[in-house]
């Protein structure tokens, strides 16, 4: 199974939460809870009669949504945690950073509170085991699009060196051949246009021309993308901190 959020759709601009519970046990107050906690930056605290819920909203999207965020539910009986999953990001490091950030809470809270040893060791070990997997396949994944474009730029390379040999003597082969190096061309042209990286760039040079700012749907039309396609390019880079959403 890939290791990254799904995208391509419309639906890719909501992120995909997930969540997962560890029975607990508290052995305090739930006001010792909350005035431990209560000092940890970043979090704001949402009270009911027996939860106190720690959220942190880590990043939000154009429309100043919550985007990227995780909330620590914690009860008499049990932890619940919900966290988002954004297009395009390994599933198995969110997994590992949301467990890593509920581990600092669980340790600050240990005297007064406690949870299934057993269960949680069991969801670490799934976690790691995930990520270590999923770092495997990505460096073979990686390793095979490496071999297939070396293959693929040999053999270019020695169909180049017979089109310059043959030149001379085979002119009409030799326009051909030439028409559809230049379809080729546009081909990848097209790819390139479309790809994630050229949008972020041409998004980062029509923020910086028009005074930090930027009409999705003129920008669409512009480069030929659709507006659904610029807002998740945008969100993108929210997230990774390229830009900022005005107040």
């Amino acid at each position: 199974m890939p290791d990254t959020a799904p995208s391509n759709d419309q639906s890719s601009l909501q992120p995909k939460v997930e969540e997962f519970s560890i029975e607990g046990k508290l052995n305090g107050s739930m006001q010792d809870i909350k005035s431990i906690l209560g000092r940890l930056p970043f979090y704001t605290i949402r009270e009911d009669p027996n939860e106190i819920d720690f959220i942190k909203v880590e990043s939000r999207n154009i429309n100043k949504r919550p985007y990227l965020f995780h909330i620590i539910k914690i009860r008499p009986d049990g932890v619940d945690v919900v966290y988002s999953l954004i297009p395009d990001t390994s599933v198995s490091l969110r997994r590992a950073d949301v467990l890593r950030q509920l581990s600092a809470m669980l340790s600050m809270i240990s005297d007064v509170y406690s949870i299934n040893q057993i269960k949680f060791i069991q969801y670490v070990d799934s976690v790691l085991e995930s990520l270590i997997a999923g770092l495997s396949q990505t460096y073979t994944s990686l390793y095979n699009k490496y071999d297939y474009l070396l293959n693929e730029y040999r053999s270019l390379k020695r169909l180049n060196i017979e089109i310059s040999a043959s030149n001379r003597n085979l002119t009409l082969q030799s326009a051909a051949l030439s028409e559809d190096n230049k379809v080729l061309k546009e081909q990848v042209s097209v790819l390139q246009k479309y790809s994630d990286e050229s949008l972020m760039t041409l998004a980062e040079e029509w923020i910086t021309v028009h005074n930090s700012s930027i009409d999705i749907v003129e920008f669409a039309k512009v480069y030929g993308v659709s507006p659904t396609r610029v807002e998740q390019v945008l969100d993108k880079m929210v997230s990774m901190g390229y830009i900022e959403v005005k107040s």
